[in-house]
This record gives C-alpha cells, structure tokens and sequence, in this order.
C-alpha cells in the first residue's frame, strides 16, 4: 500500500505550486497549520545548499475533532502533511499523506470512516491541481 497520492505540475513555478496547493486544501475544508521551509531550514542550520521543499501541516478541523473524540493519541498522526518539492527538471511535485496507511497501525475501528473520509478529500485536492 503507497503511503502518499503524488502529482507533478508541469510549466508552473514553486511559489505558484504552493498557492495552488494551499487554495486546493481550502476547497476541500484544510487550512495550513505548519509550512516548513526545508530548503532554508537546511541552510541555516546545516549550510546545505538543498532544492525548494516545503511541508505544509494542513489541517480539517471537523475531521480532526472527530479523530480525536474517537482516539486521544491520534494527534501524532496530525496535521495530515503534504510535501511540495521542486525536482531535478522544475518540474514541482506536490505528495500528500494518505491518511488510512498511516493509521493502519491504531487499533481503533472507529477511526476508519474518518480516515475514509480524510483520505477522499486529501486525493481530490491532488487530482484538481
């Protein structure tokens, strides 16, 4: 079972990348609770030089609730990631979690609807980039 829903966006820049990403997540009811700067993280603490990759932490409030009203731990999975990264061509792929494998581990059978239900929206907001 893969792990993420990936897409590539072709003729389109990085920081265009992030906002088409950010307004696909807001259709779908995510705000972006964390964006991590890798490529300036690794260059202010480690002096690498690294290519544009952001994670962004987004974030469904109503299905985060009910996550957590069905499973108190279940925030070590949240906020649902998704990876935008600039490759090798500038080309930019965009990657999210899909968040039934990364909960196939929780002993929880209540937690399957929501994760159902994260999983859809997560994968219409890769396929309308």
């Amino acid at each position: 079972m893969n792990y993420y829903y990936n897409k590539t966006l072709k003729n389109i820049t990085f920081e265009k990348a992030i906002e088409k990403v950010t307004d696909a997540l807001k259709s779908q009811g995510f705000g972006v609770l964390s964006d991590i700067d890798v490529k300036a993280t690794f260059k202010k603490k480690l002096d690498v030089n690294f290519r544009n990759y952001r994670i962004l932490g987004a974030c469904n409030p109503n299905f985060a609730h009910q996550a957590i009203s069905k499973e108190d731990k279940i925030g070590v999975f949240l906020p649902c990631n998704v990876v935008v990264q600039e490759l090798d061509n500038g080309d930019v792929e965009v990657a999210a979690v899909d968040p039934v494998a990364s909960m196939m581990a929780v002993e929880n059978q209540d937690l399957g609807d929501v994760a159902t239900k994260v999983k859809e929206n997560l994968q219409k907001v890769v396929e309308e980039l």
